[in-house]
């Protein structure tokens, strides 16, 4: 009897040092894990000193491709028909009055794929006698450049009004030139640009005729009738609407910045 008390008594002993051991083991392990932290990187921007020239050319080279890159899309919308297109599309949803309707994004993707469709043309010359030859090793990047210009350039001589030609020609103090081919890039340009504006402008007054009609048709009825109190633009704005939509106003328009391409 003795000895199952003692027996006893020592398993339970062994079973307290067991489990203090695993709680310490435990505790341990947890501390150890909180003691670790994972590491914060840290961010620094220096200047080193470069080992020859080179290695200043080629940052400066870089840092201008980087810049011109930034500025890429600009030139590239500015010397194709997007100018025109989106300046009639918004002329044509400032005169439906109907605000944000439709949406900036909506007008600028249209804007974008009929340019797409206006310049397919002109980009397909420039693939075949630039792109293509450049990357089959045939010519040079400046051949490459330089051939990718002439058909781009061909497009905005054909849009361009002699008037604002000879504006930039006489403002740059450059000699007059005797082909298309002589006038400077610098000059085309800036000269091109004006010409869409001009354009696009001539388009939206025509756009905006019908439009004044029915508003002053509306105006005049609300003011016979006495509602002085009653915008006109709120009884006018179906009517616009309806006769946009009866005439199909968006092939028309549509239809019309094509054949200016023509």
């Amino acid at each position: 009897m003795g000895n199952a008390m003692i027996t006893k008594s020592k398993g339970q002993i062994l079973r307290l040092i067991l489990g203090l051991v695993v709680i310490h083991m435990f505790l341990g392990g947890v501390s150890v894990k909180a003691q670790v932290v994972p590491p914060i990187p840290r961010i620094t921007v220096g200047v080193d000193p470069s080992e020859s020239p080179e290695d200043v050319a080629l940052s400066l080279q870089i840092l201008v491709l980087l810049t011109i890159l930034s500025l890429a899309p600009a030139f590239l919308v500015m010397m194709t028909s997007f100018t025109r297109t989106v300046v009639v599309l918004s002329f044509v949803r400032n005169a439906l009055a109907t605000n944000q309707m439709p949406p900036n994004q909506v007008l600028v993707g249209l804007a974008l794929l009929l340019t797409f469709f206006v310049m397919a043309p002109t980009w397909q010359v420039v693939n075949e006698t630039a792109l293509q030859p450049y990357l089959r090793g045939e010519i040079t990047q400046a051949d490459a450049l330089s051939g990718a210009a002439i058909p781009i350039r061909e497009f905005m001589y054909r849009n361009t009004r002699e008037k604002d030609l000879e504006l930039f020609v006489s403002m740059a103090k450059a000699p007059r030139p005797a082909t298309p081919r002589d006038v400077p890039t610098h000059i085309m340009v800036p000269a091109f640009v004006i010409s869409e504006l001009k354009t696009a402008f001539q388009l939206g007054f025509i756009i905006f005729i019908p439009f004044i009609v029915i508003d002053m048709i509306v105006a005049s009825i609300l003011m016979s009738m006495g509602m002085l109190m009653l915008p006109p633009v709120m009884i006018s704005l179906p009517f616009k609407i309806l006769l946009f939509v009866m005439v199909d106003g968006w092939h028309l328009v549509v239809r019309s910045l094509l054949l200016s391409y023509r």
